[in-house]
């Protein structure tokens, strides 16, 4: 994993302007590809949790895999990651001024 990883425990919150609700996270990353913070939902830490996926793994898919858009906002990364069986690794983002990690996948196949 080559990717500059940048972590803070500082709390952190932010306003999702299409929910126009605010949201606390005590993780913060950055990602160079996207050149915006990265903030993982709950939904995502639990399913990272479940797969044994690190936040230095998921942070080297948003900033070193594949990217596959679904629109201007919503997308896919994915990669396969030295030392795991379960690959390819994959991210469900939504670019705002933050890169939301809605969640994390394993064994991922890309349809269409």
């Amino acid at each position: 994993m080559d990717a500059a990883i940048v972590l803070s425990t500082t709390i952190d919150v932010y306003k999702h302007s299409a929910l126009n609700t605010v949201f606390k996270y005590t993780v913060m990353m950055f990602s160079t590809q996207f050149n915006r913070p990265v903030i993982l939902t709950r939904h995502a830490a639990g399913r990272m949790a479940e797969r044994n996926i690190s936040e230095a793994e998921v942070l080297c898919v948003l900033d070193t895999g594949d990217i596959r858009f679904k629109d201007a906002t919503h997308l896919w990364a994915f990669q396969h990651l030295a030392g795991r069986t379960d690959n390819p690794i994959c991210a469900v983002l939504v670019l705002e001024d933050a890169v939301i990690v809605k969640t994390v996948m394993h064994k991922f196949t890309l349809e269409g």
